[in-house]
This record gives C-alpha cells, sequence and structure tokens, in this order.
C-alpha cells in the first residue's frame, strides 16, 4: 500500500473524533465528513468538536472538512466510517460515486439493522467491496482517554495483512499501540456483543449487585462470546486477547462506557425510551442486542446465550430487571 493514500473519517461522534485526533498525529490531511454544518463551522471557528470530546484542538489546516458524503467518499482512499449503526444504512444510501476500489475500515460497534449484515458483510454484498479491502477497528480503548493522551491499545483487523499494517501505522503514535489480526469477522462481532456485556454490566450494578457478581458475570461473559462467534465464523482464535477479552473488560467496567451507562440506568429503574433520552450518545449495545437474539434464533444449532437473552427481555419485552437478574444469577457459574 502507497504511504500517499488518503484517508477520511465519517461521522462527528467522540469515537470519530478520537479517530481524526490519532491520524491527524500522522499525516498532514485528513477528510472528516459529518452531517452537521454546525459542527463543521464550529471547528473552522474553533478548532475543537462542540458536541463531543470538546478538549481536542486541532489544526484545522490538517482537516479536509466536508458536509457531501459523496465529496469526501470520491477524495479518499481509505474511508474509516464511525456512524452508529443505527444510522449508517441511511448515510450510506446517499452515496452515489463509485466506492467499489476503496479501502473500507469498520469502527461501527453493531450490526446494520436494515440487513442483519456485519459492517463489513454489508459492504462486500452491497458494494462489491472484496473482503481484501475491508478492515475493522477493534479496542479496547475509549475515546475519552484518547483525548487525555492515556497509554491505549487498537487492533487492526483485515485478510490483507498489509492494509492492516499500514492502517495501524496511520493510528500509531506515542499513546496509541497497534497490532494486527486477520480474524476480522470475529472481531466484528466482538466488537458487537461487548456492547450488551457492558448494558449488563450496568443493568447489576443499578440493583446493587458488587463487584463479586460483577466479576462472575465479565467472566460468563466471555465464555457466551466464544460461543457466539464461533457458531457464527468458526477459526483458531484466542478468545483471551485484547480486541477480544480486553474490549470487553474496558467496556464492561469503565466509566466512560456508555453502554454500561444505560445499563445501570434501565437497573435503577428507568424505562429504556427515558434512558435513551437522558444519554446524549448512541449507546450501541441496545440496537447489537436485538441483532444478536435474532442471530442466534435463526441459526439451527442455537448457541447457549443466557445474558443476551436476559437483556433482550429485560430491554424489548419490558421484563422486570430484578427477576431477570434473579434467574440469571442461577445460570452463571
Amino acid at each position: 500500500m502507497s504511504s500517499e493514500l488518503k484517508y477520511a473519517v465519517f461521522g462527528s461522534g467522540s469515537w470519530a473524533t478520537a479517530i481524526v485526533k490519532m491520524l491527524c498525529e500522522n499525516m498532514d490531511e485528513v477528510g472528516w465528513y459529518m452531517r452537521s454544518v454546525y459542527i463543521k463551522e464550529h471547528l473552522l471557528k474553533e478548532q475543537h468538536n462542540p458536541s463531543y470530546l470538546s478538549s481536542v484542538e486541532f489544526n484545522i489546516e490538517q482537516l479536509k472538512l466536508s458536509n457531501d458524503i459523496n465529496e469526501m467518499a470520491a477524495y479518499a482512499d481509505v474511508l474509516i466510517f464511525v456512524i452508529p449503526s443505527a444510522f449508517i444504512h441511511a448515510e450510506l444510501e446517499k452515496i452515489s460515486v463509485d466506492i467499489s476500489n476503496k479501502i473500507i475500515v469498520s469502527a461501527v460497534k453493531g450490526i446494520i439493522p436494515e440487513t442483519g449484515l456485519l459492517v463489513g458483510e454489508h459492504f462486500h454484498d452491497l458494494y462489491n467491496i472484496p473482503f481484501k479491502n475491508i478492515a475493522v477497528i477493534a479496542g479496547p480503548c475509549h475515546a475519552e482517554e484518547v483525548a487525555l493522551e492515556r497509554l491505549s491499545y487498537l487492533t487492526i483487523s483485515c485478510a490483507d495483512a498489509n492494509k492492516a499494517q499500514s492502517i495501524a501505522n496511520k493510528l500509531s503514535c506515542n499513546y496509541i499501540k497497534t497490532k494486527i489480526s486477520d480474524d476480522i469477522i470475529g472481531v466484528e462481532y466482538a466488537v458487537m456483543l461487548k456492547n450488551i456485556y457492558a448494558i449488563a454490566a450496568g443493568i447489576a450494578h443499578g440493583l446493587g449487585y458488587g463487584d463479586n457478581f460483577q466479576s462472575v458475570l465479565m467472566s460468563n461473559a466471555i465464555r457466551e462470546m466464544k460461543r457466539f462467534i464461533k457458531k457464527m465464523h468458526e477459526m483458531k482464535r484466542n478468545i483471551n486477547n485484547s480486541a477480544y477479552l480486553g474490549d470487553l473488560l474496558v467496556t464492561g467496567y469503565s466509566v466512560f462506557s456508555r453502554n454500561r451507562m444505560f445499563g445501570n440506568m434501565i437497573g435503577k429503574g428507568y424505562t429504556v425510551k427515558s434512558a435513551q433520552m437522558e444519554m446524549n450518545m448512541v449507546a450501541e449495545g441496545y440496537y447489537a442486542t436485538k441483532s444478536a437474539f435474532l442471530l442466534n434464533e435463526k441459526n439451527k444449532a442455537k448457541a447457549k446465550l443466557p445474558i443476551i437473552n436476559a437483556v433482550y427481555g429485560i430491554i424489548y419485552e419490558g421484563k422486570d430487571p430484578k427477576t431477570v437478574f434473579k434467574k440469571l444469577t442461577d445460570k452463571l457459574d
């Protein structure tokens, strides 16, 4: 891969802002697409995103900003999508330029609801992107800690190791360490599933369960994740690697985790709607829960998923969190 490839980030949330910050450590120019004209104009005037990670100041001369998704898709060779899974389908439908020769990087943490596909599968099936040109960014890495330049780790997964390494190099800096993987499907499922387990951890905390139970919950969650991913895509992988277990732990325990926050509110008695209204960020695990549940239901040999089933019952079927978790405690070991 040429070092002259142009990069663009699509999205304006906290994770998108953090990725732009990383790229700016290594590149003279970074493309950045956002729907909001207000955010674009604020960035141009004040050098920071007014809505997310506002402490991060950018050198505007490094940024190529646009509210036109086609302009940015045509400009860049490497397109990094950081749009929430619930909204990405509508945004992608705006693209009219040919992107079949582009390198697509997913930093989206969920399945596309309209198609039931992983982001990589969606781009392959609908936009004719070869799998060798699709990559996934996984943590463990919170945007807020990137803003603070605290040491963080990323895994870049792609079927083409050279492309994975090239992308990793663009994201690496003194506070970001990177590694590469070829388990693109497994990593993408793990990125989705960890948000569901973070909701479960939040619900448990909201209900008053302590650290002892949380440790058992996370121990069972990583085994449940392994069973789910194995059913969907069997290959040799170490589920204890950072892209799986590490990302799960930071999302389940961190004060920065929006999914844990969402779950905590549910555990404390908020309705799903009221919790969503109070949060100013999308909890991807809400959408991921339904996707994971339905995917497993469609599978002839269903995986044993007591935690996912419990979260689904609470947030989609309106079951009482206290009752559901009392039953869940008897299914964990």
